[in-house]
């Protein structure tokens, strides 16, 4: 039973990120959207059957809760923190955080042995999707082709207003200098 080190705010009003203290993944995220998509997630559809709760994200000690804009949180912070606290925790391997590192866009580039792919996620493990999971997001590579990445955000950056604007351009601006100048981001 993962206990609950810490609730964070983060940019996104609709979205808080619980810390805790044992991992409910093994450095594989889980991200969940409605319902139906959690229904063969215990963890996921619980917090569902809670309602006024639109998305779920979870990766190792972190777990991120999207609600309703008309649900409070003084309301609902006590309701999800018992399904949280009955969820099983994971045994960690020696490694968990290269194991985290390596999840992100390695999927992706094993998916497709393009090089460029390759050195795109590695610099999103590097310099980005640390951030976005101190705020309580993530990212995933989708596809590259034609010099346009897609990418989806998961998470607090699911909704967030600025993961569609300032963060993306940001992404985009450091895949250009570092990998190739003519590289698009598109996030889906």
């Amino acid at each position: 039973m993962p206990k609950i080190a810490d609730i964070q705010e983060t940019p996104n009003p609709n979205a808080v990120k619980f810390i805790l203290k044992e991992p409910v993944s093994h450095g594989t995220s889980h991200s969940f959207k409605s319902a139906e998509d959690a229904v063969n997630d215990e963890l996921a559809r619980s917090l569902f059957d809670l309602g006024s709760v639109v998305s779920i994200f979870y990766m190792d000690k972190m777990l991120t809760v999207e609600k309703t804009d008309d649900a409070q949180w003084d309301d609902l912070l006590p309701e999800i923190a018992v399904p949280i606290r009955a969820a099983p925790s994971v045994a960690v391997n020696g490694n968990a955080r290269s194991a985290a590192a390596a999840v992100g866009g390695s999927i992706a580039a094993a998916a497709g042995d393009d090089p460029v792919l390759g050195q795109i996620n590695a610099l999103l493990d590097e310099r980005i999707r640390p951030y976005l999971a101190g705020d309580g997001g993530w990212l995933e590579v989708l596809d590259l082709s034609d010099k346009t990445l897609k990418i989806r955000y998961e998470g607090a950056c699911g909704s967030c207003p600025s993961s569609l604007t300032g963060t993306l351009a940001a992404i985009e601006n450091l895949i250009r200098e570092e990998i190739d100048p003519e590289i698009t981001v598109l996030a889906t």
